[in-house]
């Protein structure tokens, strides 16, 4: 799965110095200072594998301790009422 551009993000997050490309990419968010939401798009064959087996993994970089996250396919921002 790949990070893509979305319309309500309001930030890149750079990766870290000490990272390479090929270990971490840029990552576009909506962030609120409550939270940052990213969104991710499956390629083909991830849809299928998904599909069969119902799983995606989570992997979060992080030191000592794990900050709370979630996965969602629904869409977390509230549409206006036009």
């Amino acid at each position: 799965m790949k990070p893509i551009e979305f319309k309500e993000q309001t930030k890149v997050l750079r990766k870290p110095q000490n990272m390479t490309d090929a270990e971490c990419g840029s990552l576009p968010v909506f962030n609120d200072s409550k939270q940052s939401i990213s969104c991710w798009r499956a390629n083909i064959i991830e849809r299928v594998k998904f599909i069969f087996s119902g799983r995606v993994w989570l992997g979060v970089y992080s030191g000592q301790t794990q900050p709370p996250v979630w996965l969602g396919v629904k869409y977390p921002f509230k549409k206006a009422i036009e």
